[in-house]
């Protein structure tokens, strides 16, 4: 497997997740609460730093501002990058459970 992209962090794995539909900061911040189960919190310095670098790689656009609120959505770009690190996660795993019979012991 050849890697155009580093390994994503979490926070940005689940940032961009969040972003196959337009959503602003804190809708980002509560999806993701919501789909760890409360284990990924995001605080808002991450958020929106992640955010500058992620519309400079040019992996998510703006998509609406409304007032003070901006929305942000995922580019082509940023589908491959989440398809490129779900590919590799996928083979870390089968690996794994290769390995060890998954964690049986």
């Amino acid at each position: 497997m050849t890697q155009d992209h580093p390994p994503l962090t979490e926070g940005v794995y689940y940032i961009l997740l969040s972003l196959y539909e337009p959503r602003h900061g804190y809708g980002i911040i509560q999806l993701t609460e919501e789909m760890t189960a409360g284990r990924v919190k995001l605080g808002a310095g991450t958020i929106y730093g992640a955010i500058k670098t992620l519309l400079e790689r040019g992996w998510i656009q703006n998509f609406e501002e409304d007032g003070r609120k901006k929305e942000y959505i995922i580019t082509e770009e940023g589908k491959k990058v989440i398809n490129t690190e779900i590919s590799r996660l996928r083979e870390l795993f089968d690996n794994g459970v290769r390995i060890t019979g998954g964690g049986k012991s």
